[in-house]
């Protein structure tokens, strides 16, 4: 299940961005609870939720043709380096009592900025932190597993940091840790990198790459699919302080137990997707793990009760990391080499793109509606959608073992398992 981290590269880079995420979640958590605490509003939860993501979805589609040109391990390096900044902000304008709604829009809109650049150059990076491309879904799963065992650890610090001294000392922690990946990222050793001169402008690549996502069998339906649960379930986190104190009756440390749960369930599903030795059924996985994050967002919704609400949210998060991991496998499985970044751009447009408008509705509905309800509407959104994919996926794999080397990568038609853990990379201009 770890067999990746034997690559020197992708070892510096896990156990750095493991420090690092531990922070980014410890921030996360604070600023919810903070923007709660000056305004008690679920407006403006959905507001500063709605800053932190909308420019990520905006410049994703660039950030992806550059990936694609330019030195991605330079370009992954800024990030880290302009988050700090970002962080430190955060952190003085608190810790000196004069923090305010609209400071933290600014700064939302600032992070949002730096993903919006990071996450597709970081996920089109992984490859290269390999000397074996057939250990990439592990990679991929063991990533993941990173992700959401910092979102276990993370919330409950910052629960109890927020308690003690308040929310600025997270944000000045979380500017700290990015020192760890910033020093794992300069300590790798890389190819030289070989530069690729564009074919077109940055507007024709940017539409090659969106022509080539729209006209692929295996690529079209899991990012919609990915778009609609971005959109009407993952929005529940912005939420998350109105449940821990109106529904549930608790505090910031309720806040960071009930994300805790969520980073417990999706550890759990890390460990089965890296146990996994094949690609093969990963699209049936995928429709099962949105069908299943939708019915325990619906369930969570009727819960009053913390012992309840806990392994249900320990459910949604196994669900929701499983359907994430999977969908981001099956497109690096798939995806040519030259069009790698531009289609992690797209995955990260929807995944983390839809979610400021996902967010901004979710504020707007709970504030009408209550927060139970929107959570509801939210789940049941992602059932019907679940249902749709799933319906299709025989068509899917059909479609996809007849135009690539990828049987049974979506609902596993074939009789036997391919031996190798990943098939061999398809030609350049396959699609």
């Amino acid at each position: 299940m770890i067999r990746s981290l034997r690559h020197r590269n992708f070892r510096l880079f896990f156990f750095g961005q493991g420090v690092s995420l531990i922070g980014t979640w410890m921030q996360g958590v604070a600023v919810g609870w903070l923007v709660y605490r000056l305004t008690g509003s679920a407006w403006d939860l959905g507001t500063v939720g709605f800053a932190g993501q909308i420019l990520t979805f905006v410049v994703a589609p660039v950030a992806g043709v550059l990936a694609d040109r330019w030195n991605r391990h330079r370009l992954v390096l800024c990030a880290p380096v302009l988050a700090t900044l970002q962080a430190l902000a955060l952190a003085v304008l608190t810790l000196g009592g004069i923090i305010e709604v609209w400071h933290i829009i600014l700064l939302a809109l600032a992070g949002g900025l730096i993903r919006g650049f990071e996450i597709p150059t970081r996920q089109s990076f992984v490859v290269e932190m390999l000397d074996d491309r057939r250990d990439l879904p592990n990679a991929i799963a063991l990533n993941s597993f990173l992700v959401n065992g910092s979102r276990l650890i993370g919330p409950l610090l910052a629960g109890a940091l927020i308690y003690w001294t308040g929310e600025g000392i997270c944000f000045l922690l979380n500017a700290l840790s990015y020192l760890a990946v910033i020093w794992a990222l300069l300590a790798m050793r890389l190819k030289p990198y070989a530069p690729h001169p564009p074919r077109n402008n940055m507007l024709d690549g940017l539409k090659e790459g969106f022509l080539y996502a729209a006209r692929s069998a295996s690529i079209r339906p899991v990012l919609l699919l990915l778009c609609i649960v971005s959109l009407a379930g993952v929005p529940y986190a912005v939420l998350m302080p109105m449940f821990a104190v109106k529904v549930l009756g608790g505090d910031a440390t309720t806040n960071g137990i009930l994300l805790g749960a969520v980073g417990v369930g999706a550890i759990l599903g890390a460990i089965f997707l890296a146990s996994r030795r094949t690609v093969v059924g990963l699209g049936r996985i995928i429709g099962l793990a949105a069908g299943a994050f939708g019915a325990g967002l619906a369930a969570f919704s009727f819960s009053d009760h913390l012992w309840l609400s806990l392994p249900l949210l320990a459910w949604v998060g196994c669900a929701m990391m499983m359907q994430m991991a999977s969908s981001n496998t099956v497109l690096q499985t798939v995806v040519d080499e030259d069009k790698r970044g531009r289609v992690m751009s797209f995955y990260t447009m929807a995944f983390m793109g839809m979610g400021p408008f996902g967010s901004l509705l979710a504020g707007s509905l709970a504030e009408r509606c209550g927060a139970p309800v929107t959570v509801l509407a939210g789940g049941i959104a992602c059932v019907a959608a679940a249902l749709l994919f799933a319906a299709s996926l025989r068509r899917l794999d059909k479609t996809v073992a007849a135009s690539g080397p990828w049987p049974g990568v979506m609902a596993d038609l074939s009789a036997e398992e391919p031996a190798s853990p990943l098939p061999p990379p398809p030609h350049n201009g396959h699609s």
